[in-house]
């Protein structure tokens, strides 16, 4: 077999061999379902704790028990695909740990259902990761649960659902707004953090792991680290401690930014693009987006997806720059070429903006609003595993053990804080409603 032919057999075994793709196919499946009505909405807890159903028994009915379960099966069908067909050594892990993480996800929905608690914005994606944090730092996570741990593929199948709900012109609105937030702040701060890191903290000797923290902090957190690490090639264990700090504040930042939203009395649509633009994991920026509205986690959503586009551009940005001003070679003397961009873009955008498009054009209206009660129950119910998820795998004192203090630390306190404060000025001025109308 040639080597071109090994290329392409290669790049089409991605399609059912790489988590962001599946994120694309289990997306479809449950659309196509719901459109064919196949799929009907998920039974979950109801509302309780209010006027005539004040009773906790009232928020799972024995009606809704076996419809309950019903769902528990659908969703380790859905998800028990993509892990059969990716991590298939781990898949009679994942089938015998799904349930637990399913059961930890509804006692979630039925604490967020309490009505007084909602009320102030205590819901089932505040509660899943409250659980996930009390488990991972009390008693801490058992190990047999890592194996449906898949916080990412959770997310990700989610925002693939979530393009639906969104019209297209709305969606390209949002996104050509995000631009501003995220594609003109990302790399101001990723030429910032490189050269505080070379003029101000010496970091000659370690110019790998410097960029590697600095496009973490700008980005999108592990994917980013692993890409530009990957294009400077840094050592593992710089790329593991880059990752390590922008764990643990990722998290901090997740609970604390919406917080301070409230605090400082910042219009939601701005802080959902503020966060958007902040916090390094796609994952978190939904959870955070959530405490704020659905508009707001619309946004956030929108401009962390536009801003992951960016991991594949910096990538080969940071490989040419690296090649060029460091090892002294032409580019005709490389093979870094523009094919990176596409390798390092997560493929589940693609999903995302497809299902917007064709609901929003090709299919009826009266089937599109009938078919997203399903599609939005499923899409909340996957959020809900993620951040159940997200609590699982953050155990606060494994996380500062690993982030060292010193120079790698310094770099990302101050990157991330002038990340912050350049966000929110481009948050204020794309989002505010002042400068740019707002497709809401």
């Amino acid at each position: 077999m040639s080597q071109d032919s090994k290329l392409k057999r290669s790049g089409i075994s991605e399609l059912w061999r790489k988590e962001d793709w599946w994120a694309v196919w289990l997306g479809v499946v449950i659309m196509a379902g719901a459109l064919v009505s196949i799929l009907t909405e998920p039974a979950l807890p109801k509302r309780w704790g209010r006027e005539g159903v004040e009773s906790i028994l009232a928020s799972v009915p024995g009606d809704i028990v076996s419809g309950i379960l019903l769902t528990g099966v659908i969703c380790l069908a859905v998800f028990s695909l993509s892990i059969w067909f990716t991590k298939r050594e781990i898949f009679g892990k994942f089938v015998a740990a799904f349930p637990v993480i399913f059961i930890l996800a509804i006692v979630a929905y039925i604490l967020g259902n309490y009505a007084p608690w909602r009320h102030y914005g205590f819901n089932d994606v505040i509660w899943a990761l409250v659980i996930g944090l009390l488990i991972s730092n009390t008693i801490k996570t058992p190990i047999f649960l890592r194996g449906a741990m898949h916080t990412e593929l959770y997310i990700k199948t989610g925002l693939v659902l979530l393009g639906a709900s969104i019209l297209f012109d709305r969606m390209l609105a949002l996104g050509l707004m995000g631009l501003g937030v995220a594609w003109v702040v990302t790399p101001i701060v990723v030429i910032f953090m490189y050269w505080f890191s070379q003029r101000f903290l010496k970091m000659q000797e370690n110019r790998g792991l410097a960029i590697t923290i600095a496009a973490s902090t700008s980005v999108c957190g592990v994917s980013a680290a692993i890409a530009a690490g990957a294009a400077s090639k840094a050592r593992k264990e710089e790329i593991s401690l880059a990752i390590s700090v922008t764990l643990i504040f990722t998290v901090l930042m997740m609970i604390g930014m919406p917080a301070l939203v409230r605090l400082l009395n910042i219009d939601p649509i701005v802080g959902g693009a503020w966060l958007g633009g902040t916090i390094d994991s796609t994952g978190a920026v939904v959870a955070a987006g959530a405490m704020l509205g659905d508009n707001a986690m619309e946004v956030a959503s929108v401009i962390k997806m536009v801003q992951n586009i960016m991991v594949g551009i910096i990538a080969f940005g940071i490989a040419i720059f690296w090649v060029v001003v460091y090892e002294k070679r032409s580019l005709g003397e490389t093979s870094v070429g523009p094919k990176e961009i596409w390798i390092r873009m997560p493929k589940f955008i693609l999903g995302f903006i497809g299902a917007s498009i064709v609901f929003s054009l090709f299919i009826p209206e009266a089937l599109v609003e009938t078919s997203l009660e399903a599609i939005d129950g499923y899409r909340g119910f996957f959020f809900t595993l993620a951040f159940v998820s997200i609590g699982l795998e953050s155990n606060f004192g494994e996380m500062a053990k690993m982030v060292k203090g010193g120079k790698p630390l310094t770099l990302y306190l101050i990157g991330q804080s002038f990340n912050v404060i350049l966000t929110l000025i481009a948050a204020y001025i794309f989002f505010s409603g002042y400068f740019f109308k707002l497709p809401f």
